[in-house]
């Protein structure tokens, strides 16, 4: 079985720490949700898009793992540095271009690599996320019980007591899976590999600052990039109008999965989502038409 190939990749402010696997075939980027490390790309479904002629590329994104921390509350970067950190992670690795990968807020960052980087973005598959910037369409806004976990968020737990941590990490990621879709053990597992390796989990709420004071992205040019949109049909937090939304702007094909959520895809559809992905990232193999319901 190959192993990663571990990177430091320096970027203005600090670094990232980031991973290859796979090492041949186009490269595909995997952006994860605010708060996330690489951690939670599950390495199966990374061997999987590498067993279909992909090579993967992951990293900690900064106020995770082994990246470059700032104090809660006052992230040391922006957006932009956001976005510049993925095509330095290209450069480490000596990848041209790459298809971009984006689940949730890192769909947010791959428009936004694909907008202001586009000579490196090689195709866009947009997962579980909304537009970045106006598309002239009134979208539903989440889920009523979300919007209430929203307005009564839970008390932080203490960031030094891993157990509070990783219980912490279980009920804030429940509410987001579809019905019945929840793998406790999966993500109990994964919250204690992501505290192992970051030294200040608390600094992981940065994103979400980040977030809020992103500007608005021009969508216009995102409208000549291959592209992809991959929805579940029960998400809370971007209800699948959001998803219909993008691939009718973006005139790209929407994948939608029964019953997911607003979470990484389980592991019994990630044959459908990794022949979709080659596809965008052109790996001649993957011959058959997209199918999409």
């Amino acid at each position: 079985m190959s192993a990663w190939n571990d990177a430091t990749v320096d970027v203005r402010g600090g670094v990232v720490a980031a991973q290859s696997l796979g090492a041949h075939g186009p490269a595909v980027v995997l952006l994860g949700g605010a708060t996330w490390s690489r951690d939670w790309w599950p390495e199966g479904f990374c061997r999987a898009l590498v067993d279909a002629g992909l090579r993967v590329i992951r990293f900690d994104p900064r106020d995770t793992g082994g990246s470059t921390l700032s104090p809660p509350g006052t992230p040391e970067y922006d957006a932009e540095d956001m976005a510049a950190d993925v095509v330095a992670v290209l450069d480490a690795f000596q990848v041209g271009s790459a298809t971009v990968v984006g689940l949730s807020a890192g769909g947010g960052i791959a428009q936004e690599v694909a907008g202001w980087h586009p000579s490196r973005v090689a195709g866009l598959v947009l997962m579980s996320t909304t537009a970045g910037g106006d598309i002239g369409v009134d979208l539903p806004g989440p889920a009523d019980a979300l919007a209430t976990t929203f307005a009564h968020p839970p008390a932080d737990p203490d960031w030094s007591d891993r157990g509070a941590v990783v219980d912490g990490v279980v009920e804030s990621e429940r509410p987001y899976a579809g019905p019945g879709m929840f793998d406790e053990a999966e993500v109990r597992r994964l919250a204690g590999v992501v505290w192992d390796r970051t030294p200040s989990m608390a600094s992981g709420s940065n994103h979400f600052v980040i977030a809020e004071a992103s500007p608005a992205l021009s969508m216009d040019a995102l409208r000549g990039v291959r592209a992809l949109i991959i929805h579940g049909t029960a998400d809370p937090l971007f209800p699948v109008a959001h998803g219909e939304a993008l691939a009718e702007y973006l005139r790209a094909p929407l994948l939608t999965l029964d019953g997911v959520g607003h979470q990484i895809p389980p592991a019994s559809m990630w044959p459908e989502v990794v022949q979709a992905i080659a596809e965008v990232a052109a790996v001649d193999q993957y011959v058959r038409p997209l199918r999409t319901r």
